[in-house]
């Protein structure tokens, strides 16, 4: 990484790519079943509760293959400008 780049516009690049190839992807996939091929990851729901305060944690990542060129192409963006 290039010094004076903002890595929250990474982030955002590869967030929007990641959208649009998902996007891409649910649009295609009736014509190409192949771009249904969804992985998922990520942690399941935990939750600690403090007895005032309830917290969730957790998160997962549903990953086909234009998300992941959507993530590709919002790195290579970020990398170019």
């Amino acid at each position: 990484m290039a010094r004076g780049r903002n890595p929250w516009i990474l982030i955002a690049l590869m967030v929007l790519g990641g959208l649009a190839g998902s996007a891409v992807g649910q649009i295609l996939s009736p014509t190409f079943p192949f771009l249904n091929n969804i992985v998922t990851a990520g942690l399941t729901p935990g939750v600690l509760d403090l007895r005032f305060m309830t917290i969730t944690f957790g998160f997962s990542l549903l990953i086909g293959p234009l998300t992941l060129l959507g993530f590709l192409l919002g790195y290579l963006v970020y990398r170019n400008t």
